[in-house]
């Protein structure tokens, strides 16, 4: 009897073992999907919600700069107003050993299409480059 109570007890831990990390890697995604379809909207605001305390953004090949999350919301409103969306698409996303997870996509707008790095840790964005094709 007292094997099988050591047996149900390793049992559930290692259920909540699995339950949590699941539910971890499924919120990693969420906030992929809501980049995802921040972009697809050009809203800056709802990209702002992903963002860390300081953000790198490449736009256009210029040298990357860091911003405060605030500053960052503003440099993207200008971005999407500049280049209307039409589409974002993933084409690639996985994570390092580290934690750090990332994506490949491409934003289509009106004047033309970028290929999108995005690098996050912790679920918040740390930075992005836009790359013109």
């Amino acid at each position: 009897m007292k094997n099988l109570k050591q047996f149900a007890v390793v049992f559930f831990l290692l259920v909540g073992v699995v339950c949590m990390s699941g539910g971890q890697a499924m919120a990693q995604g969420g906030v992929m999907d809501g980049v995802k379809s921040a972009m697809k909207a050009g809203s800056s605001k709802d990209l702002s919600r992903n963002f860390s305390s300081v953000v790198e953004l490449t736009l256009n090949g210029k040298e990357a700069t860091s911003y405060s999350n605030t500053q960052a919301e503003f440099v993207m409103k200008n971005f999407f107003s500049k280049n209307a969306p039409v589409d974002f698409t993933y084409s690639h996303q996985g994570s390092s050993d580290k934690g750090q997870q990332y994506a490949i996509g491409t934003y289509t707008s009106k004047a033309g299409s970028y290929t999108v790095l995005v690098r996050m840790k912790d679920s918040k964005i740390q930075s992005m480059n836009f790359i013109k094709d």
